[in-house]
């Protein structure tokens, strides 16, 4: 019962911090660390003790399914320049260059280990900095930012696990772990890719026959990452990149038609649960953040005697994963043809702020507590709980510097008005209208019934004037467009007043038991979803 309570204590206090972090000026992660080293206290005792390998396998796959399902594809192949030069030359040479400035810096920790601890620093969570930004960030940059951290996840932790094999047994070659490293990638993004698509077939297959209930699909698709992850790790490939492999093809397969209540669902609960695990993540960081101190702090460990040299070695290491990624983005924009993401020229304050947008987050935490306790000789990992304390305070550094540093140098920078998108956005728009009207036009009325064929006549005359009423909004004539929205405004309003009208009829229908509660909560979602449809469509000082 201890660990059902320590569950449910977790969850309580990761939604209550996201409630509080409404009122509080400072980052969500940052709430639910401090939050959680409060609970570890000895006064309130709350304590998780973490299993490595089950912490791996629970956490990674599922926030990288998420990171490359929510991928924009479009944008991902648009900026693949700049976003594969972060996600792999960067993080490589951020391994080598960081890797020898931490084996110089931290005294008695061996090559192999300082590589590993440089890996796991090198992925970088583009949620944390979208939260810390708030939609102040120019677009194609922000895409640049989800574009690395959705590869360098990847690319850092299969460093990282390279790295920690050769701690492990003591053996390294470059050539054979250049040659290894291509064939577990090829391998897991294969494995990832068929998984996800032979999950759609059978998706498919199933509709064809007649099973439409989206609530098995949504668990089969609930258990792909794990899935992804398990078996290509089973096969020797990386699990890594099939977890990401398969959440990218999803996205896929996700748009297909059919799959209107499934792709509802699946949105819902995956929201839920990307919120869930990263608040879940930072939340036990703060709670081993205790341990791991006091760990480092023993009087046994001769090297590192006060706090303060291990808080001065984890600054001096941030400063460098700083410089390098500011001197790597500066040259690359400098010598780039395109200029991705520059707001205007100002090459060094775009490089600065994407410099600062670095921050580590979920993953890097992930990986750094997944070290082995013990070598393949039974001895303890050499310094690991330093390893995990650098990290830690890594991470804590890098949303501090991103949550004061952002909005300074975000300040007075136009973001635009994405003039591209609206454009965009209207021809879709008008482009899906104009296909329904002539899909209607095209519809004959033709009926042995006359009652049937004028009903008929009277609908589709009904649907037409409303798919007309649309194309006028997206039309390119001001005047045009003015009226249309004030129509559509004035109809949302009304259909809203009937809307909740129905709610109202229903609760004292309910009330006086009248209907029964499954037919009650039937009619209730059909209204909430039509309320919530029509809400969109509102201003938002109209909506609130």
């Amino acid at each position: 019962m201890t660990l059902v309570y320590t569950i449910l204590i977790m969850l309580l206090v990761v939604g209550a911090t996201r409630l509080s972090a409404q009122f509080l000026p400072v980052p969500l992660p940052l709430i639910q660390v401090v939050v959680g080293a409060l609970l570890a206290l000895p006064s309130l005792g709350l304590h998780v003790a973490l299993d490595p390998e089950l912490f791996m396998l629970l956490f990674i796959p599922p926030l990288l399914f998420s990171d490359g399902w929510r991928m924009p594809k479009r944008e991902l192949w648009r900026l693949r320049a700049p976003i594969l030069t972060l996600a792999f030359g960067l993080v490589f040479i951020t391994v080598l260059a960081a890797g020898a400035f931490i084996h110089w810096l931290v005294p008695g920790l061996s090559w192999p280990v300082a590589f590993a601890l440089a890996a796991v620093l090198s992925p970088t969570d583009a949620v944390a900095v979208s939260g810390i930004a708030r939609g102040k960030l120019p677009k194609r940059l922000m895409h640049i930012l989800q574009g690395e951290a959705l590869f360098n996840d990847a690319s850092g932790l299969v460093t990282f696990r390279f790295a920690v094999a050769a701690a492990m047994t003591g053996v390294f070659s470059l050539a054979d772990a250049s040659l290894t490293f291509l064939m577990v990638a090829i391998g897991g993004l294969f494995t990832g890719v068929a998984l996800s698509w032979l999950t759609g077939q059978a998706r498919n297959w199933l509709v064809e026959h007649g099973w439409t209930d989206p609530a098995p699909y949504v668990v089969f698709l609930l258990l792909l990452p794990f899935a992804a992850y398990v078996i290509a790790e089973h096969l020797g490939f990386s699990g890594i990149l099939s977890a990401v492999a398969a959440g990218l093809v999803q996205s896929r397969i996700d748009m297909l038609p059919r799959q209107s209540r499934t792709r509802l669902l699946n949105h819902s609960i995956w929201s839920m649960l990307e919120f869930t695990f990263n608040g879940l993540v930072f939340l036990l960081l703060g709670l081993q953040l205790p341990d791991i101190i006091a760990a480092v702090l023993k009087p046994s460990e001769h090297v590192y005697k006060t706090l303060g040299w291990l808080i001065g070695e984890v600054t001096l290491i941030f400063l460098a994963l700083i410089l390098l990624r500011y001197l790597v983005m500066n040259l690359y924009w400098r010598i780039s043809p395109h200029h991705e993401a520059m707001p205007g020229n100002d090459f060094q304050r775009t490089a600065i702020i994407a410099s600062i947008a670095g921050v580590r987050g979920a993953v890097t935490l992930a990986g750094v507590l997944s070290l082995p306790i013990v070598l393949a000789n039974g001895q303890p990992f050499p310094q690991r709980d330093v390893l995990i304390f650098i990290a830690a305070g890594v991470i804590l550094l890098s949303l501090l510097a991103a949550s004061i540093g952002l909005p300074l140098l975000l300040r007075g920078l136009s973001v635009g008005t994405n003039e591209a998108a609206d454009r965009e956005r209207r021809e879709i728009r008008r482009n899906t209208a104009e296909a329904a009207l002539r899909a209607l036009e095209a519809e004959s009325i033709d009926d042995e019934d006359p009652a049937r064929a004028g009903l008929k006549a009277e609908i589709k005359t009904q649907l037409m004037a409303e798919f007309r009423e649309q194309l006028d909004i997206y039309q390119d004539t001001e005047e045009v467009q003015a009226r249309a929205r004030t129509s559509l405004f004035i109809e949302t309003q009304l259909r809203l007043l009937a809307i909740r009208a129905q709610r109202r009829e229903l609760y004292r229908m309910r009330l006086s038991g009248v209907i029964d509660d499954e037919i009650v909560a039937e009619v209730l979602s059909d209204l909430d979803f039509s309320e919530a449809t029509l809400m969109r469509s509102l201003p938002a000082s109209a909506a609130g």
